[in-house]
């Protein structure tokens, strides 16, 4: 048997009279879908959980939103990337599917959970290239402590470094900078190592 949060009620109680309806509407739908739902206030709104989260809902000042926990698997892929809710800012009733479609999405989503079944990480974009100035690799060379830290950090690490050089005003300060890395570099330190928790 489901089970309902009496936060949930305070929360659609709080939220603003056009956006109960819509709250009241979609938490039947959920739970029509899936008896066996139980709700619970995470991240400031409604979620609703079944080995797992599927869902959730929200309401701000002049819209509510809904969203499904596993969207990218659900729905099309050109509404499954919005960031909160899938179905845009939701101000009636009739700005969601019907009710048919609704309970088939929330079934879906109790299917994904009750199999385990995850949403695959997103390949990375292709990384990109990281744009090393000349000058900074004849650098780095010399000091063959230097150039092996530096082949041994993430592009992000050697990011820092690259973008604090290249990034100075004048000549005198971008070779003070070189100077400066070089040094840390031969000493094993990353950029920011004084904020690095140990």
């Amino acid at each position: 048997m489901g089970k309902c949060d009496p936060k949930v009620d305070q929360y659609i109680e709080k939220s603003a009279d056009f956006a109960k309806p819509i709250l009241e509407h979609l938490r039947s739908l959920v739970h029509e879908a899936c008896p066996e739902v139980e709700e619970a206030i995470k991240w400031n709104f409604p979620n609703f959980v079944y080995k797992g989260i599927l869902c959730n809902m929200a309401s701000f000042k002049h819209h509510c939103t809904f969203g499904f926990w596993k969207a990218p698997l659900i729905l099309d892929s050109d509404v499954a990337d919005e960031a909160m809710g899938q179905f845009g800012k939701i101000t009636s009733i009739s700005d969601l599917p019907g009710d048919s479609v609704m309970i088939g999405y929330i079934k879906k989503a109790v299917e994904l959970n009750e199999k385990g079944i995850k949403v695959p990480k997103k390949a990375s974009a292709t990384k990109k290239k990281l744009d090393i100035p000349n000058y900074f690799m004849v650098a780095i060379r010399e000091n063959e402590s230097a150039l092996r830290t530096f082949n041994s950090f993430s592009n992000s690490h050697k990011k820092e470094y690259v973008e604090w050089v290249a990034d100075a005003k004048t000549e005198e300060t971008r070779d003070k900078r070189l100077a400066t890395t070089v040094r840390r570099l031969s000493e094993g330190k990353e950029r920011n190592w004084k904020y690095t928790k140990k």
